[in-house]
């Protein structure tokens, strides 16, 4: 299955300067198996009740955008990745997101989150959950400040679901950028049973293996054990990253992440990257049309 637009580039959106590097390291590596492109861009917001509100958005981006354009270069492009740079005028972040979303058709789009939200309205705060039931394009949260320091194992945790293909998707690319391997873990529980978790392996191996780049060790692990959350919180500690689906529940929000994964977040120090697929979001219409494009 395809996932986006693959000759698209790979869209990320900072608001932080601490945080571009990571966010842009993640998607080089996409960028590097995909288009070989980044597009990173900065929302300046207009709210209603702004003083920027009685001016047009060409004038804001002229008169005051400087702050955010230098945000925008102290981002270095990966090796052997291009990189443009935009400052987007909306009037909240995850609009002029989505609007860019909308004008650049990319491959994926790679956001952060600092932590999980204490709102009980909310997972990752309400920017980052809009763009993940929003926008039509597999979209990548990466957690700030759990950077690996150097790859050379991806825990890819499955039970299932729609996003395998998307977390195949990033640890593929991940790996193949950093000569890392790939280990598709499945947790046998009362629940779910041996045979469940061994079903779970063989379709996301399956996936994993007709993912390119195809040059990456992939090996299979199931494990029985009462408690799926410590199970893979353990399992995680001997990896650099950990890549989980979204919940096999949909795009609705407080489902937006399963609670198994909801709880390793919280228990593992590893870098996580959640991976959203683009088809829960997509409709018939629009597959449609990406197939006649093939």
């Amino acid at each position: 299955m395809e996932h986006s637009t693959p000759n698209g580039p790979v869209l990320v959106a900072v608001e932080d300067p601490t945080h571009v590097q990571q966010l842009v390291r993640t998607a080089g590596d996409l960028a590097w198996a995909g288009s070989g492109s980044i597009r990173l861009i900065t929302v300046l917001v207009k709210s209603y009740d702004s003083p920027f509100g009685v001016f047009d958005d060409e004038t804001i981006l002229r008169d005051f955008s400087g702050d955010s354009r230098a945000l925008l270069e102290n981002a270095e492009p990966p090796e052997g990745v291009a990189i443009e740079r935009d400052v987007v005028v909306a009037r909240s972040v995850a609009s002029g997101i989505l609007k860019a979303v909308g004008e650049t058709d990319p491959s994926a789009l790679v956001i952060g989150w600092v932590g999980l939200s204490r709102r009980s309205d909310t997972v990752f705060g309400t920017t980052v959950d809009k763009l993940i039931e929003r926008a039509p394009c597999d979209v990548f949260v990466e957690r700030i400040g759990q950077e690996a320091d150097g790859v050379d194992s991806i825990l890819l945790p499955v039970a299932g679901g729609p996003h395998v293909g998307a977390a195949a998707t990033v640890a593929r690319a991940i790996a193949d950028r950093n000569d890392a391997r790939i280990l598709i873990y499945s947790v046998a529980t009362p629940t779910f049973g041996m045979d469940g978790a061994q079903q779970f392996v063989k379709e996301a191996s399956e996936t994993v293996n007709s993912t390119p780049p195809f040059g990456t060790t992939v090996e299979t692990k199931v494990y029985e054990s009462e408690n799926a959350t410590t199970a893979i919180t353990e399992e995680s500690e001997s990896h650099d990253i950990v890549v989980v689906g979204a919940t096999r529940k949909g795009p609705l929000r407080r489902r937006l992440i399963g609670s198994v994964a909801k709880r390793v977040v919280k228990q593992t120090d590893t870098t996580v990257i959640l991976a959203r697929d683009a088809d829960i979001v997509r409709t018939p219409l629009q597959r449609l049309g990406e197939l006649l494009r093939r």
